[in-house]
C-alpha cells in the first residue's frame, strides 16, 4: 500500500497507556507530522487529542484506519467502515484475521495486514 499521499490516520484500538502499542502509534505517527483522529469509545482525550468513540464521528476524509485490535473486535468496525466508504485500511500484526482478509478483498479495500505502520512510514 503506498502511503506518500496519507496526511489523516484514525487508530482503531487508540489508548491512553503509554505502553500500549494503541498509544505508541499514535504518538509516533504524531512526531512524523501525520494528523492522528484516536478511536477509543472509554477516553475523551490521548495524547492530548480529542478521542472519537467510534469511526461514524470520523471526518469522511480521513485516508487511511489503521486497527490496533484483536481480529473479534476489528471485524465489526471493518463492517461498519466499508459501510461508511472508507477504502483503505491497516491492520497491525495481531489485527488481522482470513475473515478479515476476505472481506476486505471482496469489497474493493485497499489493505495492508501483518505490517506495523510504525515501520512503513519510517521511509
Amino acid at each position: 500500500m503506498e502511503l506518500s499521499n496519507v496526511k489523516k490516520i484514525a487508530i482503531v484500538g487508540a489508548s491512553e497507556d503509554k505502553r500500549k502499542y494503541g498509544n505508541k502509534i499514535v504518538r509516533d505517527l504524531l512526531s512524523k507530522g501525520f494528523e492522528v483522529y484516536p478511536i477509543n469509545p472509554r477516553s475523551e482525550t490521548i495524547e492530548g487529542i480529542k478521542c472519537y468513540r467510534d469511526i461514524e464521528e470520523l471526518p469522511k476524509d480521513i485516508d487511511l484506519i489503521v486497527f490496533v485490535v484483536p481480529p473479534e473486535i476489528g471485524i465489526q468496525v471493518v463492517e461498519k467502515a466499508i459501510r461508511m466508504g472508507f477504502k483503505r485500511l491497516w491492520f497491525q500484526p495481531g489485527a488481522g484475521s482470513k475473515q478479515i482478509e476476505d472481506l476486505v478483498k471482496n469489497n474493493g479495500v485497499e489493505y495492508s495486514i501483518g505490517r506495523c505502520i510504525m515501520i512503513e512510514t519510517s521511509y
